[in-house]
């Protein structure tokens, strides 16, 4: 519940406030104590003791039984380190099964930041080490993008030289998105609960929501970047050359509209980034035309058909970044 207070003068120059005094207790504040002020940009006044401005560290705990299985213990580290925990340990009442061992070894090799800093035979105490300063949102996000346009170059590169192995490749390079998106939730959610690291780092809980908007953004091109590399290789050397001519067309269409899109992120242009939201219209015509032309093909067109898709999807993501930034701008001006 809100309490009002009115302010006081005092020596003719001083405006003073009362404090709560449940607030006070609770803290344990003592005359003579300081107090961290930090005014935020939409004019309220952060108020914090002295002590509380250091980085606080949030730890999460797992106590597992032997029979945990070792996916669901992986999923529950990454759903920690998404929340933001910077320590988690992982307990167990007789020796850590091996099952165990692997899933936090394959966490720590996984997500950016996280290591195993003590091992005991029944307890595992992970922390990150990175600092939020080090990997801040537009660094994290410029490099989402640039893997995800290389994805999809390489997955069409692959289908018009029946090249098996790029394909592969373009597949295995997901992880490297997702792990992006985790450290970038993760950032988000550090920063939420940390107004001073908020401070520090120049953003406010609105830029951390759109930065985080637009790396879960990316995350879903880079999953049908993916796609499109099974399907690639799925259709490998049964396509003719005129449906492959078509599906290029496509692609370099949409990943247009994706470098559009980024770039009227970087640059913050709201007019960009409108008339890019209309080009998507034409790629979606496109698509419609590959996808009714394919079904001439026989039992290709089903791979035709999940690789337009794909295709089709990457745009509409892509666009979706440029409603965000006009939305964005808006609340900025």
């Amino acid at each position: 519940m809100m309490e009002i207070r009115k302010v006081q003068i005092t020596g003719g120059s001083s405006y003073v406030i009362t404090l709560p005094k449940d607030w006070v207790k609770s803290l344990n504040i003592k005359k003579n104590d300081s107090l961290g002020l930090l005014i935020q940009k939409d004019g309220t006044l952060f108020v914090t003791p002295d002590k509380a401005i250091e980085k606080k560290r949030k730890l999460k705990e797992y106590v597992i039984d032997s029979d945990i299985d070792k996916t669901f213990l992986f999923r529950l580290l990454v759903g920690a380190y998404i929340m933001g925990y910077s320590d988690i340990a992982i307990k167990s009442n007789e020796t850590m099964p091996p099952q165990a061992r692997e899933a936090i070894r394959m966490f720590t090799q996984i997500a950016i930041g996280p290591e195993i800093v003590d091992e005991e035979s029944n307890l595992f105490v992970i922390k990150d080490l990175l600092s939020p300063m080090e990997m801040p949102f537009e660094k994290t996000v410029k490099r989402m993008y640039s893997l995800v346009e290389s994805m999809n170059k390489d997955a069409i590169k692959a289908l018009k030289t029946n090249n098996k192995a790029l394909a592969e490749n373009v597949i295995s390079r997901d992880i490297e998105v997702d792990r992006l998106c985790w450290l970038a939730t993760h950032q988000y959610n550090v920063i939420l609960s940390d107004i001073m690291l908020s401070n520090k780092m120049g953003l406010n809980q609105e830029d951390a929501s759109y930065y985080f908007l637009i790396s879960k953004i990316l995350e879903r091109v880079g999953d049908h970047a993916a796609i499109l590399g099974e399907n690639v290789l799925k259709s490998m050397g049964t396509l003719n050359q005129e449906i492959i001519k078509d599906i290029e067309s496509a692609s370099e269409l949409a990943l247009e509209i994706l470098s559009n899109s980024f770039e009227s992120h970087l640059t913050k242009n709201i007019k960009k980034a409108n008339e890019n939201i209309d080009a998507v219209e034409k790629l979606l015509e496109k698509c419609e035309y590959i996808t009714n032309k394919a079904l001439n093909l026989g039992v290709e067109a089903v791979h035709v058909v999940y690789i337009v898709e794909s295709i089709r999807r990457t745009g509409e993501y892509s666009s979706d970044i440029s409603e965000h930034t006009i939305n964005y701008l808006i609340m900025k001006n």
